[in-house]
């Protein structure tokens, strides 16, 4: 059902020594981004041309629906809304609630520093001005992806955003009418049933009523990624995501049915979702596999997860002591990685590399996916060594101030010739000189001459 990794013993050192090797030899998932690429180029490049006429073309090939217009009425919104069952219209506010509170403590404030007197530089915090949001609609319903990525966009203060989202052809072309209800209790009305790297080509393009956007976000399947590969430059992106991933570093005090529960929960997501369980416990690897074949035939997904489980992406990595695990999971840099060992907190402060840490018994990462108030739209495929998640953050630039007085300017006009002078841009250095008069700039007229 998963395969093991025995990175036990001395012979094991060398790999668990170096970070390259180990990453060479855990379970990851094959995404061949160049491969699609080409797949999506004339995609994209009919969305830039045609438009509107392209997109309801191609919806119409990969997605069965002919669509009349690409954008959703907002009457079709309100209706999600109205009749969205009300569990879980309480469980999209509570979501949505918890998120907010933690997103609104994510925005900066600009900072000004007196660097010299009359010299300042003012760091500037300015949302991105138009972004598209994308929801993915594929062997799941996502309007938990529309708060994360709808929610910290408002609260960088992003004047103008729009989601789209694959049509569904059980629901008269629409995309799912949850995700519409989600769109409604965010107030968000500029909504398109456009799924696919077409999407992503919209975004970047703009088409009928949907203007270019500077930025897109959200999580979606290897056409998405790679459109959004090739458009990158063309508008900004959040990340290419891969499939979901989950770690779980535990030992043994933990508990066998929560580890097989969690990992079962990130395969259902994709026969490529990788579950990978880093022990130094032998017998709770054991147990955990007499776990999942109970588990496994009862969930409704089964094959799926099977599959998932049973994937080169999946495994069970066998190590010596819990510092040997971090190491691991430091190499494998997971999207979400659980820590339930003993002092799971302390553990949990010495990662490096993860999307996100769930700390405990009581922390998985389903909590995560919903109502922790943490965002899951999240680095893979090893990415969680260089990038974040999504935040307030990723819709907000930073913008650098300059304001210098004459006076200030002078005092470092020497520094500055220097320096151009001795990157060979002589014309840098006049710049500055042309704002004084000969000879007013002593220091910079006798270094001058002395040179």
């Amino acid at each position: 059902m998963i395969s093991r990794i025995d990175l036990r013993g001395p012979a094991s050192r060398a790999v668990l020594d170096s970070p390259a090797a180990l990453r060479d030899v855990l379970p990851r998932a094959e995404l061949d981004v160049e491969a699609a690429l080409e797949k999506v180029r004339p995609l994209c490049e009919d969305v830039r041309h045609r438009g509107v006429e392209a997109l309801i073309e191609i919806t119409e090939r990969f997605d069965g629906v002919r669509l009349t217009d690409i954008r959703v009425p907002a009457e079709a919104i309100a209706a999600a809304l109205d009749t969205l069952a009300p569990k879980v219209r309480a469980a999209l506010e509570e979501s949505i609630r918890r998120a907010r509170a933690v997103h609104r403590e994510q925005r900066r404030q600009d900072v000004t520093v007196q660097v010299v007197p009359g010299g300042t530089v003012t760091e500037r915090w300015v949302p991105v001005e138009r972004v598209g949001l994308y929801v993915p609609g594929g062997n799941a319903v996502y309007p938990s992806s529309v708060v994360m990525n709808v929610v910290p966009a408002q609260e960088a203060g992003v004047a103008s955003m729009a989601v789209a989202s694959p049509p569904q052809a059980g629901f008269g072309g629409l995309p799912h009418p949850t995700i519409l209800a989600a769109c409604a209790l965010l107030g968000v009305d500029e909504v398109y049933a456009v799924g696919g790297a077409q999407a992503i080509a919209m975004f970047a393009y703009g088409a009928g009523s949907c203007a270019p956007a500077h930025l897109v976000t959200g999580p979606g399947n290897i056409w998405v990624a790679a459109a959004k590969r090739l458009l990158k430059g063309r508008i900004g992106i959040d990340a290419e995501a891969g499939p979901t991933e989950i770690a779980v570093l535990a030992d043994d005090t933990a508990d066998a049915g929560h580890v097989a529960a969690d990992l079962i929960s990130q395969a259902e997501h994709d026969t490529l979702a990788a579950s990978i369980l880093v022990t130094d416990s032998e017998a709770l690897a054991d147990a955990v596999v007499e776990e999942l074949k109970v588990r496994v035939d009862a969930t409704r997904h089964r094959e799926r997860v099977t599959e998932a489980l049973a994937g080169r992406q999946s495994g069970i990595v066998l190590v010596d002591s819990v510092d040997d695990g971090l190491a691991v999971v430091d190499a494998y840099a997971a999207e979400h990685l659980e820590i339930q060992t003993a002092d799971a907190g302390a553990v949990a402060a010495r990662v490096r590399n993860a999307g996100a840490v769930f700390v405990g018994a009581f922390a998985p990462v389903s909590l995560g996916d919903y109502c922790a108030g943490s965002n899951h739209v999240l680095p893979t495929g090893g990415c969680a060594c260089h990038s974040s998640g999504l935040s307030v953050q990723s819709f907000l630039r930073g913008i650098h101030v300059v304001d210098y007085s004459r006076a200030a300017l002078a005092d470092v006009a020497e520094h500055v010739s220097v320096l151009a002078d001795a990157e060979d841009l002589p014309a840098h250095g006049a710049a500055v000189r042309a704002r004084f008069a000969t000879g007013e700039l002593s220091g910079l007229a006798a270094w001058e001459e002395g040179s």
